[in-house]
């Protein structure tokens, strides 16, 4: 069954999630970078994370993308699935994350941080909820709450948000949704 016997301690954490805080390059992305003859670079994202991601934002908890690169799909993405805090080009994401949660006045505790690498370390250290996708390096699977079944790009970022929205007692209302 899907997310069954779940460890009660990690169901705690999910349910205090207000905010869903996901690294881009490997993990809503599978890290690879594509790059045409004219320089222009593309992504590939999953539709399935990307309904994940409305989910959340329909059910309370908002969304945000702290990434190092900087990149017009992202934006694009991000515009597309209304993904209002986007911060590209950072270098140091843990600060990032301390100022977004000084302006929606929320604690590390209320955050969850998704992330596939070493730069996503200093972040998830402070969040409630530290997820490392399936395919994440051996380091980052070590400091995680919890790693997915799936790797990045190919539906981790969903099952992040499937776990929040079980969490927090909103999944039998959003299957419902779609009968």
């Amino acid at each position: 069954m899907y997310l069954a016997d779940l460890p009660a301690d990690l169901l705690d954490r999910a349910a205090k999630v207000r905010l869903a805080v996901f690294d881009v390059d490997g993990t809503l992305t599978d890290g690879r970078l594509w790059y045409s003859e004219d320089g222009h670079e593309a992504k590939l994202f999953h539709v399935h994370d990307g309904l994940g991601l409305k989910q959340l934002q329909t059910n309370g908890v908002q969304v945000a993308l702290i990434t190092a690169r900087i990149s017009q799909p992202v934006a694009l993405r991000a515009q597309e699935l209304d993904i209002a805090h986007v911060y590209q080009g950072q270098g140091d994401k843990r600060s990032c994350l301390l100022e977004l949660l000084d302006a929606l006045h929320l604690t590390p505790e209320q955050a969850a941080f998704i992330g596939d690498d070493l730069p996503d370390l200093p972040p998830m250290r402070i969040a409630g909820l530290a997820v490392a996708v399936a395919n994440a390096h051996p380091w980052v699977a070590e400091q995680a709450h919890w790693q997915t079944s799936k790797s990045g790009g190919m539906g981790a970022a969903r099952e992040v948000c499937d776990l929040i929205l079980l969490a927090q007692g909103k999944s039998a209302a959003e299957r419902e949704r779609w009968q």
